[in-house]
């Protein structure tokens, strides 16, 4: 079990690293196609003897160049065209996962399996993970801006479109990282809830930051131990606890919540 709570806590942080990202740029349905289109990946790296984590990679990667590659080029809008392409690969895995006799539970990759998390799985979470985790740290201001002020970035010689396929391809390994907490199914919560709970905590991207990674951590730590003694779902526990911190953050913020602007428009209306 703490073993399962330390991996646990890496991917949490990890997730809500990226999830700040993906709350300001409005790209929910990200991390939703991409925890999708891993799927298909993951069956053909199966059945020719790879490991699961390549195949994840290299299918959310490819969702990714594919709805890419298209923008730009039809009058269809960026959310549509990511929307056809990760249902697409969906049906694809989906496809290949029942005509695929395995050895493994594939329920497992849908759902997840954080307390029976094998050694193997987690050299392969730390090889995709620190990295991952490095480059967003390294590149953080630079994404921020182009999210923020593409014309700005462009003023200054950076290229919006490149760091946004670079945010996009990140997004995709840390999906990769992120089933082997709480499966395909669960993953867009991950990416989405801490963020949101970072922005309603605080006002500046790295106190965001912190707020996000120390919710989600709370949370994996919190969830894990409970799944474990109720014997029930690690993944979708922590994802409760997640929402859990998301009600509280909405309700009690110090200047965000619904309470404190309650008082204020009261305040202001005296």
């Amino acid at each position: 079990m703490w073993r399962a709570m330390g991996v646990g806590v890496f991917i949490s942080v990890l997730c809500a690293v990226l999830s700040c990202f993906i709350v300001l740029k409005g790209w929910a349905l990200v991390g939703d196609a991409l925890s999708h289109a891993v799927l298909p990946g993951i069956v053909v790296a199966y059945v020719a003897g790879l490991p699961l984590v390549l195949g994840a990679a290299a299918s959310g990667l490819a969702c990714v160049w594919l709805a890419g590659a298209a923008n730009g080029r039809t009058r269809v809008k960026p959310d549509a065209l990511l929307g056809i392409s990760f249902t697409g690969f969906l049906a694809v895995g989906l496809i290949l996962m029942v005509a695929t006799p395995s050895e493994i539970h594939f329920m497992h990759v849908l759902f997840g399996n954080l307390l029976g998390i094998e050694t193997a799985a987690i050299l392969q979470v730390l090889a995709v993970g620190v990295p991952t985790l490095a480059i967003v740290l390294a590149w953080r201001k630079d994404l921020v801006l182009a999210a923020f002020d593409p014309a700005q970035a462009r003023v200054i010689g950076l290229s919006p479109v490149r760091l946004e396929l670079l945010l996009l391809a990140l997004t995709a390994f840390t999906v990769v990282v992120a089933m082997q907490a709480v499966g395909i199914a669960l993953v867009m919560a991950m990416l989405v809830t801490p963020g949101c709970i970072g922005r309603l905590l605080a006002d500046r991207f790295d106190r965001m930051l912190i707020a996000a990674a120390s919710s989600a951590a709370f949370a994996t730590a919190l969830g894990t131990l409970a799944s474990f003694w109720a014997d029930g779902a690690t993944g979708a526990t922590i994802v409760l606890v997640q929402a859990t911190l998301f009600v509280l953050a909405f309700l009690f913020a110090p200047r965000r919540g619904l309470l404190a602007r309650h008082r204020a428009v009261a305040r202001a209306g005296s």
